[in-house]
């Protein structure tokens, strides 16, 4: 008989006492496992007493039929701007946060709970698959201090346990979020911190059974795992399980074997970068690359679908101005490539946040947007109203009424140009044979000595300059225009 650890093995020795339960894996289902935290056999491992009235059922169940399941398509509002406008999630969909490590894709799971349940009246389940138990304790923590764990379950099988215990661990959060949708008929917050690690575990579970692996060493059974895991997030008739997934991708490749697999489940894909995190764009979600299929006129509002295909558009167009401005600067494009720079660059600043889990870190209180807030906001972008603010001004801020709040920016280039303009209009005003003989002296001479010879033209005062050159100027009469001609000329050839 082969057997697979789900606990650590040290001490284990031939000829010891083994039990048979008679039964698959359990875990406690009812009311009293809200704000508790429990582990892949279902003890709790919060430091308090084991909860009372609850029901055991098995992890390992069928997802519901075809005939029980919901079509309706509802727009699952997060309260923040990038994802609502951009990439908006389904309720009772699958939505998946694909990013290497250090990008923020803990913090954003954390900021969705945090919105949720403050505001919609449901059940979260966190799950923890081979994460590090500091995340699991800090997180605990911050939902306690938060008031938000009285609704919530948090259950971990963390990365310092055998493969086994991670391979089983989403299944029985799983199992849980069920009994709040079927029994008590109440919508579901599923959030998975980190589906790639469920991969992870049953390619090292295949390992230990000593099955020949796939591609890039996964095993051959990886699609047969995760669709088992992925078709019991469902909606139906009676509640729904909306499902927010972290997905960490292997060195920034999402042409990995566990990516592209995790991708084909997915209702909606939100790409968080490493460039955009780099630059303090936070959340630091890539708009070109990531999508949603909730994102159509049917679903979402021709105002909605035009708007975004807006912004896409013009945070696309930026992206390829970039080269040239880093080669030839900003002054060298077209006026209309550079208010597409300029809305770029606004839109990029006012689709940050500061979020409510990282106020201690920040110093910034966090800000939760409604759609329409961040719908007003990008459209007045596009329409240029916000074209003389400081980019500074949009930043870290939640709606577009409290850029209006900071102080316009004291612009000195914009009024100075238009003044300068008649002034060189009313030089180019004198007669037109000292037009040349400016050009002239400025090839031929140093800049002062074309400043001082350019005042006698305006006021006859003839010991601004040399007296060679000005000897026949203070006596120059009106009838005599074309001498000044000559005489620069001479002079430019003598030079």
């Amino acid at each position: 008989m082969r057997g697979i650890a789900l606990t650590p093995t040290q001490g284990l020795e031939r000829g010891m006492m083994v039990t048979d339960t008679c039964g698959p894996l359990k875990t406690p289902v009812g009311k009293a496992i809200l704000s508790r935290m429990f582990d892949v056999f279902g003890n709790a491992i919060d430091r308090q007493p084991a909860p009372v009235d609850v029901q055991w059922r098995s992890v390992h169940r069928d997802p519901p039929p075809l005939a029980r399941r919901s079509t309706k398509s509802e727009v699952f509002e997060t309260g923040i701007k990038v994802i609502d406008v951009l990439v908006p999630l389904e309720r009772g969909g699958k939505a998946g946060l694909f990013g290497g490590a250090g990008v923020g894709k803990t913090v954003l799971l954390t900021e969705m709970i945090h919105n949720e349940i403050g505001h919609q009246k449901g059940v979260s389940i966190f799950c923890g698959i081979g994460e590090r138990c500091r995340e699991g304790e800090e997180l605990y923590r911050e939902m306690k201090e938060a008031g938000v764990l009285p609704n919530m379950v948090m259950v971990y099988g963390q990365m310092n346990e055998p493969p086994g215990s991670r391979f089983r661990v989403g299944l029985a959060a799983l199992t849980m979020a069920e009994y709040f949708r079927d029994d008590e008929h109440r919508d579901v917050l599923l959030l998975v911190d980190n589906i790639f690690r469920f991969i992870q575990a049953g390619m090292e579970v295949s390992g230990l059974m000593g099955q020949m692996p796939s591609r890039l060493g996964y095993q051959p059974t990886m699609g047969t795992e995760l669709s088992g895991l992925e078709e019991r997030i469902a909606n139906t008739d009676t509640g729904a399980i909306t499902s927010i997934q972290a997905v960490y991708v292997p060195a920034d490749d999402f042409t990995d074997p566990a990516a592209v697999h995790t991708f084909s489940h997915l209702s909606a894909s939100i790409v968080l970068s490493r460039k955009r995190a780099s630059e303090g764009l936070f959340p630091a979600v890539d708009p070109l690359q990531s999508n949603s299929k909730m994102a159509t006129p049917g679903i979402v509002g021709e105002r909605h679908y035009a708007l975004a295909q807006e912004i896409r558009r013009t945070l696309a167009q930026y992206s390829e101005l970039k080269d040239i401005i880093a080669m030839l600067g900003l002054e060298q494009l077209s006026p209309e490539d550079r208010k597409v720079v300029v809305r770029a660059r606004l839109l990029e600043r006012f689709l940050t946040q500061p979020f409510f889990t990282t106020e201690q870190f920040t110093g910034l209180t966090g800000k939760l947007v409604s759609l329409k807030d961040s719908l007003d906001g990008c459209e007045r972008i596009l329409h240029d109203e916000f074209k003389d603010y400081p980019e500074s001004g949009l930043y870290m801020i939640g709606s577009i009424s409290e850029a209006k709040g900071k102080p316009k920016p004291v612009s000195p280039p914009g009024p100075p140009t238009p003044e300068s303009k008649p002034e060189t209009k009313a030089k180019s005003d004198q007669p037109d044979e000292a037009k040349p003989a400016a050009k002239v002296e400025t090839k031929a001479e140093t800049r002062p000595q074309v400043a001082s010879e350019t005042k006698p033209k305006a006021a006859p005062k003839p010991t601004a300059g040399s007296p060679a050159k000005l000897t026949p100027e203070p006596s120059k009469p009106p009838e005599a225009k074309p001498q000044p001609k000559v005489e620069h000329a001479d002079v430019a050839h003598a030079s």
